[in-house]
């Protein structure tokens, strides 16, 4: 049964195959066994590849089975139409277009089991550039609200300075008339004068606009901070909308780029193992002799050449001779024809002339 199923897979003529030697169908098996392993390789790949992609199990499955039968399909033609022939360099030419289109599978094949051989590395790769992309996207955005922040924080700074200087002016104001009242300063007289108290009046003054300037720059700072915390929290939301397309960044063709920037040489070594396997069938077509069922294929071939050659030479043949009968009949036809315009004319002229000597007569008894 399996050895059946693998004759298929080849591609072989079953009515010829099974009249062959046993060593002959166990030939035909391994090739077909070849196609076979070939095809559920490439629906494995496949599978993979589009998982990655579709991120669903069984999507991923239905194309990569699709697929696989495509590769199968392709590989069980390349085989089956490879013919043995007298000289080997007439099998290097039927072969070297089958052979590109084989490089060309074993190419698309490897891609995405090396994807999944390498897959920690590759993990390690996206990690990196995750990170990276993470540091930059915070950059970026920051450089979106950092100017506001900045120059928000700058209007706070100069409010807090000029209250900052409005209180020592305040201060300065309060040594000034507590020294005039000490007699340390001013008129150096000890005691509450007119002196005296002008300056605290200057001083009470200067205190009340301190109070005043407090609560109005303190409002503007509250304000301006208030403005500064939704400015963060936009900045914070800005970097978690954006952080699910960078944690996302794991498709086919970003471990594709990352499995690119891995050493190559093993990627070289798993391209050259399935080259050998997708290629395997038609060397071994290729360097093995001509077999039992060569011959019986090639004699079947020559016969239905010979049976076509014949009915085609029948058919030109049979053309050729109607065309020779159609040629005679008309000619035939032709000459009688001319036989019967020449009687015609006979008899014309002797009824014309039969009438003219009737007319004759009549005038002549007239």
């Amino acid at each position: 049964m399996i050895k059946r199923f693998f004759l298929l897979c080849s591609g072989v003529d079953q009515d010829l195959i099974k009249d062959c030697s046993n060593a002959e169908q166990n030939k035909y098996a391994g090739i077909g066994a070849t196609v076979f392993f070939t095809a559920l390789m490439a629906a494995i790949a496949a599978s993979y590849a589009l998982y990655t992609v579709f991120d669903n199990v069984y999507t991923a499955i239905f194309f990569g089975v699709i697929w696989g039968l495509l590769i199968f399909n392709l590989d069980r033609f390349i085989v089956s139409t490879i013919k043995k022939r007298d000289k080997k360099s007439q099998e290097f030419i039927q072969v070297f277009p089958r052979l590109l289109l084989a490089i060309i599978i074993a190419v698309v094949i490897s891609k995405p089991l090396e994807l999944k051989i390498f897959e920690k590395e590759i993990n390690q790769v996206l990690l990196t550039k995750k990170n990276q992309m993470t540091l930059d996207n915070k950059t970026q955005i920051a450089q979106q609200y950092t100017p506001e922040i900045t120059r928000l924080q700058s209007q706070i700074q100069e409010l807090k300075e000029e209250i900052t200087t409005k209180e020592k002016e305040t201060n300065n104001l309060y040594e000034t008339y507590i020294a005039e009242a000490e007699g340390r300063k001013g008129t150096k007289k000890v005691g509450k004068g007119p002196v005296y108290k002008e300056k605290r009046q200057k001083h009470d003054a200067a205190l009340k606009e301190l109070t005043e300037l407090k609560k109005g720059n303190s409002e503007k700072v509250n304000s301006k901070e208030n403005e500064i915390a939704a400015l963060v929290q936009k900045q914070k939301e800005a970097e978690v909308n954006t952080q699910p397309i960078i944690s996302n960044f794991d498709g086919l063709m970003a471990r594709i780029e990352a499995l690119n920037e891995l050493p190559t040489l093993p990627s070289i070594f798993i391209f050259l193992l399935f080259l050998a396997i997708e290629t395997a069938p038609i060397f071994t077509k290729l360097i093995s002799s001509k077999g039992e069922y060569d011959y019986k294929f090639e004699n079947q071939e020559s016969q239905v050449k010979s049976w076509i050659q014949q009915q085609v030479d029948q058919r030109e043949k049979i053309a050729s001779t109607d065309i020779n009968i159609n040629t005679k009949v008309y000619e035939d036809l032709k000459l009688e024809e001319e036989l019967y315009n020449y009687k015609q004319k006979i008899a014309t002229d002797l009824i014309k002339l039969q009438a003219d000597t009737f007319f004759k007569n009549q005038k002549n008894i007239l």
